[in-house]
């Protein structure tokens, strides 16, 4: 793992990447990501995954209803994203461990700091779904949490631009494009490419975050390996 400059990780992965930008599950969308972890654990990574669940259901948009009980159905619906993505990688032959925030023994086994190492370090992708298992909490947030959790050497955000700029790069023609970036830089000018929970933790616990484009998925390696494919989020 010597050519790897984070030989240990965190992939966060939104539900709308798994959708191909659709409702449910995409197929199409979802196999050259796999394939691109794949050839990660083949490098010699030791790969975590976080998915979000915002192809099914996203809490923030779910009107005058409970914000507990909306965050619970986002919970649910990251596992079902989870669900597909476990058996997505199996299909290529990648062997996965699914684990969830949320107890539910006839689907996966409850989050296990020891036992998710094991698995990577086996070989195996670890497959975290449930976020964080509580409302108000982010699957972003879930992300870092679980980064801390094993130890990771970096949480890889894998979004539809190529980093983090200024201003939204989709409706500004002048943004600028920040090559690296501080967690309290983050919190201080109130960037929006990740919540300000998963921000601090990443920051208290000294993990870097490189935010990148997945549209071509072997982006993921590329980060791994340390090339510029986005920006990098670090203390210093």
């Amino acid at each position: 793992m010597s050519h790897l400059k984070y030989p240990r990780a965190i992939l966060k992965l939104s539900g709308e990447v798994l959708g191909g930008g659709a409702p449910g599950i995409n197929p199409a969308t979802m196999k050259p990501i796999c394939e691109a972890i794949k050839a990660c654990v083949d490098a010699g990574a030791q790969l975590g995954i976080v998915v979000g669940g915002g192809n099914f259901w996203r809490g923030r948009t779910s009107g005058d209803m409970c914000a507990v009980w909306a965050d619970k159905m986002g919970m649910l619906a990251t596992m079902m994203n989870s669900l597909a993505l476990d058996d997505a990688l199996e299909w290529i032959g990648q062997p996965v461990v699914l684990q969830s925030a949320c107890v539910m023994p006839q689907v996966a086994d409850c989050v296990d700091k020891w036992k998710a190492i094991e698995a990577m370090e086996q070989g195996k992708v670890v497959v975290f779904g449930g976020g964080t298992g509580n409302p108000f909490f982010t699957t972003d947030s879930a992300a870092a949490l679980r980064a801390a959790e094993v130890e990771a050497n970096v949480v890889l955000k894998a979004t539809n631009v190529n980093g983090i700029y200024n201003k939204d790069p989709n409706k500004h023609a002048d943004a600028v494009k920040y090559d690296t970036l501080t967690h309290d830089a983050i919190l201080e000018q109130r960037l929006n490419v990740m919540d300000a929970t998963c921000a601090a933790l990443c920051r208290d616990q000294n993990i870097p975050m490189l935010v990148f484009n997945l549209n071509d998925p072997a982006n993921i390696l590329r980060a791994l390996q340390g090339e510029n494919v986005g920006t990098v989020v670090a203390n210093s």
